[in-house]
């Protein structure tokens, strides 16, 4: 293994005989040794049959003893896009993931797992049972390097289980399988990566190969990976009058070696400018500064898809991003309220500069509420598994982790079907910013500064005590 704290490592398991199986590359090792090129893997082992599943995990346990970086742990029997590989291994984080498929996609080779909150939190085997299932993994496996010695330790006593023969009729097969499962149980924080439209199977033989390997071509990776660039959860005004147009601007943007960051520099000096015009107070000036500003907001869309696409996002990107938004934001209060004033001869008409610092205070608060509640959701997670049972024995052959059921109105709302009216509602009702940016372009174009900052603070207002509701409700729930 490299030495290098930010390493890539890989593992190829070629401890079953279909990884020898023929392929245009050679045999299917040869043909995943080849895709891991193309990828930030930097050092590539391959562990072969040691004579059973506990001297394969027994062998797998020194190397990762010994291993610095992230190592991910990849059947040499899979077929798979090489993006589907890219989802782990191209991922900045460096984190403990696995690659996931549908809940349909589950059956022998591809075991049952259960996802919460983006994070796997059961995982089964041919011995292990997952009630509430959701998901299936479909073998890749990522850990990251503080997750190592778990790893380590997990394989050490899945290999004097299966050695004692405590753990059934297992086989090498299973070996991710299970790796998983333990390391989901011993408490390690596994986050699932969604294979979504790209395949990712395990051959059984050489037909099964030849099928799945015919198979690859029916999907565009490049297509796949631009509709993953397109935020799915976003609000109704993004999703539908912002990302459809900006999506075809991810490519060129790439193509001209555009940052994230960039972007984001285009989109702030566009705010700037909405502001300047917004204090003219005319109105030409307020239609031009509104289209502006609905402007600078689709150009900070296009910064996260940019990231996203090139998977260039990083921890100041996201701070850079967010610090820019409320300042572009309060930039324009201020233009509007400026604009107001002067053109009703100065001063502080009607209280518009009250208004505008009522606006700013409200918004603050609500940006409070929100990362307040997130952070300290982030610190009970750190602090409990979310199994919430950490240390359970691998002998157990179900995961009989009881949830508590969701309570009233919050438990209703989960259930909502997505795209739904009442999903629009939700998504509405708490003035995300693709339509609090259209709410004030709008208001400003048609009407003026006052009558847009009384539709942010009414707006703005239940918004903040649905965001206290739920908050709550989530909290005791």
């Amino acid at each position: 293994m490299t030495d290098s704290p930010t390493a890539l490592s890989a593992v190829l398991l070629a401890t079953t005989p279909a990884s020898r199986l023929g392929c245009a590359e050679g045999t299917l090792l040869d043909r995943l040794t080849g895709q891991l090129a193309s990828t930030p893997v930097t050092d590539v082992q391959v562990l072969t049959s040691a004579g059973g599943l506990a001297a394969d995990l027994r062998g797998l346990a020194k190397l990762v003893r010994v291993a610095t970086g992230t190592v991910a742990l990849l059947p040499a029997d899979l077929i798979a896009h090489t993006e589907a590989l890219a989802l782990l291994l191209e991922h900045p984080a460096r984190d403990t993931r696995a690659l996931v498929a549908g809940e349909d996609a589950a059956g022998p080779m591809r075991p049952p797992l259960r996802v919460e909150g983006g994070r796997i939190t059961a995982a089964g085997s041919s011995f292990h049972t997952v009630p509430e299932a959701n998901a299936a993994f479909a073998g890749v496996l990522q850990t990251g390097e503080a997750d190592l010695g778990a790893l380590a330790d997990v394989a050490e006593e899945l290999a004097e289980l299966a050695e004692s023969g405590r753990l059934g009729p297992v086989t090498p097969v299973e070996a991710a399988d299970l790796l998983l499962v333990g390391l989901v149980r011993s408490g390690v924080r596994v986050r699932a990566a969604e294979l979504g439209p790209l395949h990712a199977v395990r051959a059984t033989g050489q037909a099964s190969a030849d099928a799945a390997i015919g198979r690859l071509a029916e999907v565009d990776e490049d297509e796949v990976r631009l509709d993953g660039a397109v935020k799915s959860d976003d609000g109704f005004v993004t999703s539908y009058f912002v990302s459809p147009w900006t999506r075809h601007l991810i490519r060129p943007a790439h193509a001209l070696n555009l940052t994230p960051n960039t972007v984001t520099g285009f989109s702030i000096g566009l705010a700037a400018l909405a502001a300047v015009w917004f204090s003219a107070g005319t109105r030409g000036a307020l239609v031009a500064g509104a289209v502006l500003f609905f402007l600078s907001f689709a150009l900070d869309c296009l910064d996260g898809q940019l990231a996203r696409y090139t998977r260039g996002f990083t921890p100041l990107g996201a701070w850079a991003d967010g610090m820019g938004d409320r300042l572009k934001e309060y930039a324009v209060y201020v233009g509007l309220a400026f604009g107001y004033a002067a053109a009703h001869g100065g001063g502080n008409p009607d209280g518009i500069w009250y208004l505008a610092a009522g606006a700013m205070i409200l918004q603050t608060l609500r940006h409070s509420i929100q990362f307040s509640y997130a952070g300290s959701v982030y610190d009970a997670g750190q602090a409990a598994p979310p199994t919430g049972r950490p240390g359970r024995s691998l002998l157990e052959p179900a995961d009989d982790g009881r949830r508590r059921p969701r309570q009233g109105l919050l438990r209703v709302a989960q259930r909502v079907r997505r795209g739904s009216a009442v999903h629009w509602l939700r998504k509405m009702v708490v003035l995300p910013i693709g339509e609090r940016t259209a709410l004030i372009a709008v208001t400003a174009a048609l009407a003026d500064a006052r009558v847009t900052f009384l539709a942010l603070l009414g707006w703005g207002g239940l918004a903040a005590v649905y965001q206290l509701g739920g908050r709550f409700m989530r909290a005791v729930e």
